[in-house]
């Protein structure tokens, strides 16, 4: 895997639940003239839950990207405990990073204080709060536009007129994906209620696989997979899932239809060529995960392709175009969820 290895704006977020210019005046203006020499860049990843994790895999899978195409030399900590934050990124500026990835929410004020100790380092981390200078940039799970997406199909194929979703918990960055799901349902099926369920938890499969199930005994015959475990009860259940984060057909063919896929790509890929210009700056990277610039889209239909109306496939693809162009736009409601 790794060359080295050890071991998601508001007041509530994740952080708190788990404690380019001219180049030439860039050059002289940033911190890091002179810093990155022409050998290869070390990137570290600092992760607070496992590689497993979608949401920390998709930052991952797209380190492991660059080492092999933007050749980075990459390494990697997770399951990093809050009270080890601040020491696992002290010790990857102390030993030559030139680029530090991770999710601050983890403890983020420590994240915040070791990139400001070590200015001519480049951090950029998943976070709820805005960019500091001159080098801590944010990032975070934009992927409101597929879930939407993902919805619509729910709100087609569901016979009882009730979906559901097992999600981590009513934060903004995991709110705003469950409600553009509903939403989207609801726009297509004036009729849909919708169930929600919180684990508390952003890694805990048993305990979803247990929320999904009562949602599937009470009526729910569509769910979405917010957090690992959903798929395996949906299966069990004989219902449609739609998966998160990253494309987990695999795990049940015939039960996952598609759903939201955050491609981590087009962030990692423009932090990493900034700093090698050294002209990285304080940014939040936030768009990077929209639809438009191919950081997030739905997964394939895979198995279901041949199963899902046609009408119900050119609705999403007719859909997906006016998001990509921006003509239509998917409400941000960070607004915790209420069951119909």
């Amino acid at each position: 895997m790794s060359d080295s290895r050890n071991g998601e704006g508001s007041l509530l977020t994740r952080r708190h639940l788990l404690q380019l210019g001219t180049v030439g005046a860039a050059l002289l203006a940033s911190p890091w003239h002179g810093a990155q020499a022409a050998a290869k860049l070390k990137v570290t990843g600092v992760f607070g839950t496992p590689i497993e994790e979608p949401w920390v895999n998709q930052i991952h899978v797209a380190l492991l990207k660059a080492k092999a195409e933007l050749g980075v030399a990459y390494q990697w900590s997770e399951s990093v405990k809050a009270s080890d934050f601040g020491r696992v990124l002290r010790e990857a500026a102390e030993k030559g990073s030139g680029l530090v990835m991770g999710d601050a929410f983890t403890d983020e004020d420590a994240a915040r204080r070791v990139a400001a100790a070590y200015p001519k380092v480049a951090f950029t981390m998943g976070s709820g709060g805005g960019p500091a200078d001159p080098n801590f940039s944010v990032f975070d799970n934009w992927i409101h536009e597929p879930a939407y997406l993902s919805g619509m199909i729910a709100g087609k194929l569901t016979k009882s007129n009730t979906i559901g979703v097992v999600a981590a918990m009513p934060i903004p960055e995991v709110n705003r994906l469950v409600n553009a799901f509903c939403q989207g349902a609801k726009e297509v099926n004036k009729s849909t209620k919708c169930r929600f369920s919180f684990i508390d938890s952003f890694f805990d499969p048993p305990k979803t696989k247990e929320a999904a199930l009562a949602q599937i005994e009470a009526g729910v015959d569509a769910i979405y997979a917010e957090r690992f475990g959903v798929i395996e009860a949906a299966k069990d259940k004989g219902i449609v899932a739609f998966s998160n984060m990253s494309d987990q057909s695999s795990l049940a063919p015939e039960t996952v239809v598609t759903g939201p896929i955050w491609d981590m790509w087009p962030t990692v890929s423009h932090a990493v060529k900034l700093v090698k210009a050294k002209v990285y700056t304080a940014e939040d990277f936030g768009s990077f995960s929209y639809m438009s610039k191919g950081g997030s889209y739905l997964a394939p239909f895979h198995a279901w392709d041949s199963k899902l109306p046609p009408d119900v496939k050119e609705m999403v693809a007719k859909r997906s175009k006016e998001i990509i162009a921006g003509s239509f736009r998917v409400d941000v409601n960070e607004a915790a969820p209420v069951s119909d």
